[in-house]
């Protein structure tokens, strides 16, 4: 994928946390200069830090996460967002799924709400464990993140505390919205906030939308 991609881009840097493959990368690749093999462990690379260093605005993600480690990456990666153009990702299936569910499907949950709100995700195409080597024992999808935010003009709130409270919200998945945040807010002002969304008492995370959760996390005083 390195090589494929110096094809065409004006300068690639590699991130590789395994020393050994990080002097396989080198000798490999050592010859091209447009070939940068940095050893770093991604999730404590500084994105930012590396546009400014090769002086540009922002980047392009690719990679092929470590399934196990997928959503702290992905968390790293989003961190980042001002800095990054858009991403490519090889996921487990599983995950392609949740990324790019909607409201009312059940793998619809945090992580989805996650990468919609700061990216358009995409599946793009299914990849077999034949196609690697040696093969994995899940299938994987390609994901394209456009990252355009679900608020493009900013939002009111701290995306951080949202992000927090969504995460409460998909805390048990098959408890209610009233049953999942009555530890943090009264049991009355919770369902003052879903009559004022016209939601029912039963309502699920699962069944609102991005922007609804965000409709009532500013009822409940966004915090």
């Amino acid at each position: 994928m390195t090589e494929l991609l110096a094809a065409r881009a004006r300068r690639v840097v590699a991130i590789e946390i395994d020393p050994e493959l990080v002097e396989k990368l080198r000798e490999k690749l050592g010859g091209d200069h447009r070939i940068e093999v940095l050893p770093a462990n991604i999730l404590a690379t500084d994105i930012a830090a590396l546009c400014r260093q090769h002086q540009v605005a922002q980047c392009f993600v690719f990679g092929n996460l470590p399934y196990y480690i997928t959503s702290p990456i992905l968390h790293h990666l989003f961190s980042f967002v001002s800095s990054v153009r858009g991403m490519a990702l090889l996921v487990q299936r599983e995950v392609a799924q949740r990324l790019t569910a909607q409201p009312g499907s059940r793998d619809y949950g945090y992580l989805s709400v996650l990468a919609q709100f700061h990216s358009r995700p995409r599946m793009m195409l299914g990849i077999p464990p034949g196609a690697f080597s040696p093969p994995p024992k899940v299938q994987s999808a390609l994901v394209d993140f456009r990252m355009i935010p679900a608020f493009p003009e900013g939002t009111p709130f701290p995306p951080h505390e949202f992000l927090e409270f969504v995460k409460r919200c998909f805390a048990q998945k098959r408890k209610t919205l009233l049953n999942n945040l009555e530890a943090e807010h009264s049991r009355p002002r919770v369902e003052g906030a879903l009559a004022g969304l016209g939601l029912p008492r039963s309502a699920r995370a699962e069944q609102l939308s991005l922007h609804e959760l965000a409709k009532l996390f500013e009822h409940l005083g966004g915090t």
